[in-house]
């Protein structure tokens, strides 16, 4: 073992964990953000029920993002100090940036949001969710500006031997960001879909399974009601609407994960010639692409590769746009890379053991193979699947199969799938760079650095060993105390996040009738959503609600 690669596994563990949280994030609060407006508008209660048990299940997922994601930072200083100064002067401003005009502006807003039910203007509450969610958005996109760059430096100049930006409107409009913004946020939502999708397919099945809610002789729905437990009318439409919402968020958000998916791998067969040659095993120059190619475990050897089944001239479409112009395969491109970025690492201490060693510009073909697919597959699994639930609940409620509901509520994780195996895709696809050449011929030089050489020289293997099981060992405790929220909440439904409503014999009809109440004439009750049971009992919901 070398403290090289037990850094990269360190580095990749903690990224992929605290990944799996920010996509939830992001589309959970944009949801909850439309969930809010439409009870603002309309004071229906199903949408306060909705924005309050969504907001939770955000909230909880918030709170674990932010837990995992300060340690990136520790990360940078700690195992990866040559890649905090070779990247410092560019990496300055974006992140700068994402704290100050995103990341604490989300923050605030959220707490306003928390605590504001019942002691905010209707209007003020329903903008401080918006500010959170486009603020978490904006936050998005800072950081791709920097992972961005890493993927195609731009808007800087070598000065003593490092970059330093001279252009900070070309770091945050280079193309490669463009187009990696939208294709995660869509990203984003299809995991929000998903989510939304599962749970609620459990809650109508649940609803089904105790007898509340039956079928009649034309397949519809006959709603029933249980008000002792929060179970009524109501419940039932925010169940149905919730994953209505879902399912059409899921199916929407792949189309668009697509698009942009088609736009970035355009680009990356111009920007990384060689990650996409290894994505799809392409050794030789040609059209094909590769539906199965197999070969022997662990080798980036060509002559180790055979490809099984191929589609003419699809790799071409994927590249350019039409089926007929070869693209090079690894044996072209590997004497390239080596002629311009030399065949062995130079004999310089900051490469430590490593220096004056081989390069092998091909980067691990089983991860990224496998990985552009899975990230494919997962991604139209979980949309086809989306589909099919619009259709089945097209008469209000879903079949009481218990292996359906399973699949429906297992298929959560298929968007969490296709974002990881894109994210691992995209940055081991990458190597041997951590900072990738820019290939344009007039584009910038020399700015690129070698995964070899980022790695902090002062942190020895031991060190590293013991932070990454440190590391390890808090994440997998984090995960279990957040699976068991998330799943407590879950199955709570909605009076785990407004628990008022165990103990008010018809919710919705007091929230009607404070409504009328409402001074100023707002269809809201006050905005507080408790149905005007005093000021003692609204304060103990909205402590409820954020603890």
């Amino acid at each position: 073992m070398e403290a090289l690669e037990i850094a990269r596994w360190q580095f990749g563990i903690t990224t992929v964990y605290h990944f799996l949280m920010v996509p939830l994030t992001i589309g959970l609060g944009l949801l909850v953000a439309i969930m809010h407006t439409a009870w603002y508008r309309t004071g229906k209660d199903q949408y306060l029920r909705m924005t309050k048990f969504w907001g939770k299940l955000f909230l909880i997922n918030f709170i674990m993002g932010v837990a995992t994601g300060l340690v990136q930072e520790f990360q940078f200083g700690m195992a990866w100090s040559e890649y905090s100064r070779f990247v410092g002067d560019v990496f300055g401003a974006p992140l700068a940036m994402e704290a100050l005009l995103a990341f604490f502006v989300e923050s605030i807003f959220l707490g306003l949001w928390i605590f504001g039910w019942g002691r905010l203007p209707k209007a003020v509450h329903l903008l401080s969710i918006w500010c959170a969610s486009l603020a978490t958005i904006c936050s998005a996109y800072f950081i791709l500006a920097a992972n961005s760059w890493m993927q195609h430096p731009v808007g800087v100049e070598m000065i003593d031997g490092r970059p330093v930006m001279v252009d900070v409107w070309a770091v945050l409009t280079n193309n490669t960001l463009l187009v990696a913004f939208p294709h995660t946020i869509f990203g984003a939502l299809s995991v929000a879909g998903g989510f939304l999708l599962g749970i609620s397919w459990y809650h109508l099945w649940k609803r089904r399974r105790d007898g509340i809610d039956t079928v009649g002789g034309d397949g519809k729905v006959i709603v029933g009601s249980e008000p002792s437990r929060g179970r009524d009318a109501a419940d039932h439409k925010v169940w149905l609407r919730s994953l209505r919402i879902g399912a059409v968020v899921a199916v929407v958000s792949f189309a668009g994960v697509s698009l942009t998916g088609d736009l970035q791998a355009k680009l990356m067969f111009d920007q990384q010639p060689m990650k996409m040659a290894a994505a799809e095993a392409a050794c030789h120059d040609g059209t094909g692409f590769s539906i199965l190619s197999v070969g022997d475990l662990g080798s980036n050897d060509c002559a180790d590769m055979v490809a099984v089944v191929e589609l003419p001239g699809m790799l071409s479409f994927l590249a350019n746009g039409d089926f007929d112009t070869d693209i090079r395969g690894i044996n072209t491109l590997l004497p390239e890379y080596q002629e311009r970025f030399g065949t062995h690492l130079p004999d310089d201490p900051i490469y430590g053991e490593r220096a004056g060693t081989e390069i092998d510009y091909v980067p691990v073909m089983e991860v990224t193979y496998w990985g552009f697919r899975i990230m494919i597959t997962f991604g139209m699994l979980a949309a086809a699947a989306a589909a099919v639930a619009l259709w089945v609940v097209r008469k209000g409620t879903v079949p009481e199969s218990k292996w359906l509901m399973r699949l429906a509520v297992f298929g959560i994780l298929a968007p969490f799938g296709a974002n990881s195996a894109g994210w691992i895709f995209t940055e081991m696809g990458r190597q041997p760079f951590v900072v990738a050449p820019n290939p344009d011929p007039d584009g910038i030089d020399n700015v690129f650095m070698f995964t070899a050489a980022a790695v902090s020289p002062g942190v020895s293997l031991g060190e590293l060993i013991f932070s990454l099981s440190a590391f390890t060992l808090v994440y997998g405790t984090l995960l279990v105390v957040e699976v068991k929220l998330l799943a407590a909440y879950c199955r709570g439904g909605v009076p785990a996040a407004m628990p008022e409503l165990l103990h008010a014999p018809s919710a919705e009809s007091a929230n009607k009738e404070s409504a009328k109440k409402d001074d100023d004439g707002g269809p809201h009750g006050g905005g507080d959503g408790t149905g005007g049971r005093g000021k003692d009992s609204d304060a103990d919901d909205v402590l409820s609600f954020a603890y």
